[in-house]
């Protein structure tokens, strides 16, 4: 196996798990804030707020998955 294909396969394996695990983590985000709101319908604007902060550093996790394949990818 050369170096390419070795830079390929570790390029993908980050993009994919980078990719998965924060997807994975949003909808268990979504999932129990609904949960939440549906409980306590009077606490949904904190639940909401604190639901899209989650989602933001979760996705945050997925950009940085996608900077680290593409530092794989291209740096020699």
């Amino acid at each position: 196996m050369d170096i390419e294909s070795i830079r390929l396969l570790a390029t993908s394996g980050a993009i994919g798990l980078g990719v998965m695990m924060p997807a994975l983590a949003i909808g268990l985000i979504g999932a129990k804030a609904v949960e939440a709101i549906g409980r306590n319908p009077e606490a949904a604007s904190k639940v909401q707020t604190m639901a899209i902060l989650a989602i933001a550093f979760a996705e945050a996790i997925a950009i940085y998955a996608l900077v680290i394949a593409l530092i794989i990818k291209f740096v020699k």
